[in-house]
């Protein structure tokens, strides 16, 4: 009898310590079925990508480059894993119908939650920068974080005018199209 209690106490006792060193899911949207791979090799190649587009659009003024899912997942999970407190984790960016879909894990406390946030992306017609508008968003059971469409501006205006360099005062876009894994921006060199 006294082995029964025993062995009882010490699995209740594991069960309590290992849900303490874990956090509990709580729901939110589902991630997709397929996840886009993170790869740094894939964030390089980002940047090759427009340095490349670059070099084109300075014999012709005209600059087009597409980024892919994997290639803007990457790009957003290495600056999510550079920050402190990063506003969600694993990203998983995808490209829809004119849309962008954004995956995410946000945790608070003890607990993580799926999110998906699915933005516009326009050109501002003063700058003619990219312009993110967000269309919905699901944290699950969670609020929305404070500051979340500033944070998310910032992070993808880093990802087109921190990648377009010096040049990015006298760029202009011009068209952004969204579509079947791919974003293509169009624009010219003043």
């Amino acid at each position: 009898m006294k082995k029964q209690n025993l062995t009882f106490t010490i699995f209740i006792t594991s069960l309590v310590i290992a849900s303490l060193a874990c956090s509990m899911f709580v729901g939110g949207p589902d991630y997709p079925e397929q996840t886009v791979p993170v790869s740094p090799d894939e964030a390089l190649n980002m940047q090759s990508i427009i340095e490349q587009a670059l070099l084109s659009g300075a014999e012709t003024g005209v600059i087009t480059v597409q980024l892919t899912e994997a290639q803007l997942t990457s790009f957003m999970a290495q600056r999510l894993a550079s920050q402190a407190n990063p506003p969600f984790t694993e990203p998983q960016v995808l490209l829809r119908n004119g849309q962008m879909f954004m995956y995410g894990k946000i945790t608070r406390g003890w607990f993580t939650a799926n999110i998906l946030i699915t933005m516009n992306i326009t050109i501002d017609p003063v700058t003619g920068a990219p312009k993110i508008e967000i269309a919905s968003a699901d944290f699950g059971p969670f609020p929305a974080p404070e500051g979340i469409n500033q944070a998310l501006s910032a992070l993808i205006d880093e990802a087109f005018t921190g990648s377009f360099g010096p040049v990015a005062v006298g760029f202009r876009l011009e068209t952004i199209t969204i579509a079947d894994g791919t974003m293509t921006l169009t624009g010219r060199i003043k």
